[in-house]
């Protein structure tokens, strides 16, 4: 039970007189003045509705039973109803529909009359039901009205007790039934309908109980809900913000009820008269049988008479809204946003709720300076003031709160204006308190509804590890992805800097912070078996660049693991926790090259990295082979193992001859010759036809068969190598007969050198005496003695053919030719006319001539002979002045003497003539063709 003398008082409303419009001579300012016996109203539809009676005889002025309209232009006009009394009306607020109870003749005999407002009939609202009130056959006077707003019940009350419930259309007589719901010993005071969905309940109250009817079923069940019930005009509905409830008011109390139970209860004292529901207000008027004080609310006047009070209640925040008497209030009426109360005297005093800024205003200084913040609280959520207005409210309260040292209250109001409240301005505050416990419920607050920054999440995770609150740090890292609120990378860095590095790489995994996890894993956790297997599973790109950033931290520790994963990355690398199958992604391969300095310091992985590259991926980059050879190079020259050291030997020099090094040649040089590789020198050397340096190479480790053996496989090719192997020897001091004699004999087969050459070459042995050179020199003088032989001979037989043709010249232009074929030398048939005869001998029947030859002045049987007789004079003169030609075969034969020979020969020294004889500006071949043009002429001629 709520305590009524507890409640604060305000002043919501303002009062004042209803008065007249000003007329059209600007009269105006009067009270405005119902007519006389007006003892009913209701309002809807934006009218307020009046019923008045005849007070005894006859009276001046309109006639009795008349209904009154009054509109907001305070215009008032109305109709006679009924010939005596209007008794009750009920003004539907859905529909322009009027429902009034009266009596047309003197008598127990109530009429219902159900008006449509919309419609007329001459004049006045159109009458669609007269039925009487009467419960059974007994007349009984009718004590209360109302109706369902969907127009399918109406109730009446009587004072017998009775309750009559009409069900159906209630504006037509044919499409509704009536009959008697309730009876009872009590007079019915109040009825109201209730619906909630499609549940249809009526109150039904009468001065002893109180009962509920539920009528969605066909019985009507109904429910007694107390044992006392109030007098007429003291009961009502509440709106949806009370639920619905029904509002009984009794004397001493007031009561509200569901439809199956009682609900709350407040103590207002003193005689009720009138009860309405407005706009979350409870209305009571009352009359107090004492002296009124004198305040704001009751005027200067000392009230000593019965006075009705009226009060209008806030039931959900418990104070007085405004509080006023009257004097003799016959009801009081809510519309067009207002209340309206009516007196006996026919006047009306307007009741004009303030604004919601006004009324805050008005109270908040009051509430604020008695520290009722609570209240200022209600009120404001109850008038809907905006957020600010809210928060500003909840940060004084917490101010208040703070000073008083309750740091807990505090702390929740200021959790209630976050999103409006400068989060600086709480946090300040508890960090000079040292509210640890209170800073972070703020601070939680502030997460979870997604306010909070950086700062904040440092400042909470600091908080719960201060706390050592392990359980709430958990609660806060592990929330699902949809309910993070924090800035994670923050939270990383604030949990790893205060130890709890499971929780940071709790976080670290689960928003994929892959850096910091595996950052917190390998410096502080130092579990590296664990951080290699996280880069295992992220994606190819995340996975290379981390390998590249701690592969070598990672080698060190786990260098199998290590290496193992280097091998998956830069050949067919798939993430370990990746279900796709093989083909289902296009794979991706790192360059193996950008890996070999992870393994510094560790040789053995590094070999076995290199080495499964090779195997696997025969494209691997240059690099992966030039560091395997200098690997291979480097365990070989530092193994003492024989057996060891061949088999290091044989895979260094199968890697060398893998064709690997093509490029790169000059490199690989040079690492065999660092580790003093001898084969693999002397192979590179071979491919890179490096001879002289293979001799050379021998020769600084006096290898003297090795020399020979060079010369014998490569002389052919560079025919110098010889020459410089007798050089060598020739410059040993040591016994080296039987090498020189090996080198001259080679020498004197290719004829590579001229004798005095070799003289001069050993000249400089002391060692090689007369007889090392001795058969060399008698075999080279016998055979230049046999060449000078056979080349005297030839000179002899050139010159006896040169004198032959020299005269066959002679006789040619001197002497006649007598040509005595007899068969053609074409066809080897018997010679017949015409004919045709050639100088050189041969004879052509004229038709086998002319078929096969293809000049008319040349022999067809000579012309192929001729031709490279004459192909060779042309190219002798072409090559008369190929100078460059001629410098570059000088510079690279070994035998300098023929070439020049060759070239004189081909007459590049001087001018070539052929015949000596011939007029000036004829060529040979002119002359010739000439000859033998007349020769065929002459032939003609003599046959």
């Amino acid at each position: 039970m709520a305590a009524y003398l507890q409640w604060r008082r305000f002043v919501f409303f303002d009062r004042e007189l209803l008065k007249e419009p000003p007329g059209l001579e600007g009269a105006g300012g009067k009270p405005f003045v119902l007519p006389p016996g007006i003892t009913v109203c209701d309002s809807g539809r934006g009218s307020l509705v009046f019923g008045d009676i005849l007070c005894g005889g006859k009276r001046a002025g309109p006639a009795p039973g008349q209904i009154w309209f009054l509109p907001r232009s305070l215009q008032l006009s109305g109709f006679q109803a009924y010939k005596l009394r209007v008794t009750h009306l009920y003004q539907l607020k859905q529909h322009s529909i009027l429902v009034s109870v009266g009596e047309d003749e003197e008598g127990i005999n109530p009429l219902v009359k159900v008006w449509n407002l919309e419609k007329r009939d001459g004049g006045n609202p159109l009458c669609t039901r007269i039925f009487p009130a009467i419960p059974g056959n007994k007349p009984t006077v009718v004590s209360c009205l109302t109706v369902h707003e969907n127009l399918n019940f109406m109730a009446i009350g009587f004072a017998d007790g009775s309750v009559v419930l009409t069900k159906g259309d209630i504006t037509r007589d044919r499409h509704s039934k009536t009959q008697i719901l309730h009876e009872g010993s009590y007079p019915v005071t109040g009825l109201a309908f209730r619906q909630s969905g499609k549940t249809t309940h009526l109150f039904v109250v009468t001065t002893e109980n109180i009962q509920s009817y539920l009528l969605s079923v066909k019985d009507y069940s109904h429910l007694e809900l107390d044992t006392h019930g109030c007098g007429l005009h003291c009961s009502s509905l509440s709106d949806p913000s009370q639920d619905l409830q029904f509002i009984v008011a009794g004397n001493e109390c007031v009561y509200l009820y569901q439809p199956d139970e009682r609900g709350p209860c407040f103590a207002f004292e003193g005689q009720k008269l009138i009860v309405h529901w407005y706009r979350g207000y409870l209305i009571i008027v009352s009359k107090e049988r004492k002296t009124s004080p004198k305040s704001e609310f009751a005027g200067n006047e000392a009230q000593n008479s019965d006075k009705q009070v009226l009060n209008i209640y806030d039931l959900c925040n418990k104070f007085i809204a405004y509080s006023s008497i009257f004097d003799d209030v016959v009801d009081v009426l809510a519309e067009w946003g207002s209340l309206y109360v009516l007196t006996r005297d026919g006047k009306i005093h307007v009741l004009q709720e303030k604004d919601a800024q006004t009324k805050l205003e008005a109270c908040k200084s009051m509430l604020f300076r008695k520290n009722l913040f609570e209240m200022a609280i209600n009120l404001a959520k109850s008038h809907h003031l905006d957020s600010d207005g809210l928060s500003e409210i909840f940060r004084q309260y917490g101010d208040h709160l703070y000073n008083k040292g309750n740091h807990d209250g505090a702390i929740q109001q200021y959790i209630r204006t976050i999103g409006k409240l400068e989060p600086s301005y709480v946090i300040r505050k508890f960090l000079d308190a040292q509210r640890i416990h209170n800073l972070t419920a703020y601070l939680q607050t502030l997460h979870l509804q997604s306010l909070a920054n950086a700062d904040h999440t440092t400042l909470l995770l600091n908080c719960y590890t201060k706390l050592k609150d392990s359980t709430k740090l958990e609660e806060f890292i592990k929330a699902s992805e949809s309910e993070v609120r924090f800035d994670v990378e923050t939270a990383i860095k604030v949990l790893r800097q205060a130890g709890y590095y499971s929780h940071a790489v709790y976080l670290a995994e689960k928003h994929a912070h892959h850096e910091w996890y595996l950052k917190i894993q390998l410096e502080d956790i130092k579990n590296y078996q664990e951080a290699l297997h996280y880069i295992g599973k992220l994606p190819f790109d995340q996975a290379e660049s981390n390998m590249k950033r701690y592969g070598k931290i990672l080698m060190h520790h786990v260098p199998k693991e290590t290496t193992e994963l280097l091998k998956n990355l830069c050949t067919d690398y798939q993430p370990s926790g990746d279900s796709e199958g093989p083909g289902m992604l296009e794979r991706k391969k790192a360059n193996s090259e950008e890996f070999i300095p992870v393994f510094a310091n560790n040789s053995r992985e590094l070999k076995a990295f290199l080495e499964h590259m090779t195997e696997v991926q025969s494209d691997s980059p240059q690099g992966v082979y030039d560091t395997l050879l200098e690997l291979r190079l480097q365990n070989w020259a530092h193994e003492l193992d024989k057996q060891i050291k061949e088999k290091l030997h044989n895979e260094a020099l199968t890697l060398l001859k893998s064709g690997r090094f093509k490029t790169v040649f000059d490199k690989a040089l040079v690492l065999c010759q660092m580790h003093n590789f001898k084969d693999g020198v002397l192979y590179l050397y071979e491919q890179g036809k490096l001879f002289q340096q293979i001799m050379h190479y021998h020769m600084q480790n006096e290898q003297y068969k090795k020399v020979i053996e060079v010369c014998e496989l490569y002389g052919d090719q560079e025919a110098c190598l010889w020459e410089q192997a007798l050089g060598y020897f020739a410059r040993k001091e040591e016994d080296c007969k039987e090498y020189i004699a090996a080198v001259l004999k080679h020498i004197e087969n290719k004829n590579l050198m001229p004798p005095l050459l070799v003289v001069q070459t050993l000249a400089h042995n002391s060692t090689a005496t007369l007889s090392v050179i001795k058969d060399y020199l008698v075999s080279k003088l016998q055979k230049q003695s046999c060449q000078i032989e056979q080349d005297g001979q030839r000179v002899q037989k050139y010159r006896e053919e040169t004198t032959r043709i020299r005269q066959e010249i002679e006789e040619l232009k001197a002497s006649p030719k007598i040509f005595q074929k007899t068969k053609c030398s074409i066809c080897t048939s018997a010679l017949e006319l015409p004919s045709v005869h050639f100088l050189c001998g041969h004879s052509f029947h004229q038709h086998c001539f002319e078929s096969y030859s293809e000049s008319d002045s040349e022999c067809p049987t000579c012309m192929p002979e001729n031709r490279k007789v004459m192909d060779m004079i042309r190219a002798q003169e072409q090559k008369r002045d190929l100078h460059d030609q001629f410098q570059h075969q000088l510079k690279c034969s070994n035998d300098g003497f023929s070439v020049v020979a060759d070239f004189f020969g081909r007459g590049v020294f001087n001018k070539l003539t052929l015949i000596t004889d011939l007029p000036s500006g004829k060529s040979a071949a002119t002359i010739e063709a000439g000859l033998q043009r007349e020769l065929l002429m002459h032939t003609k001629r003599s046959t």
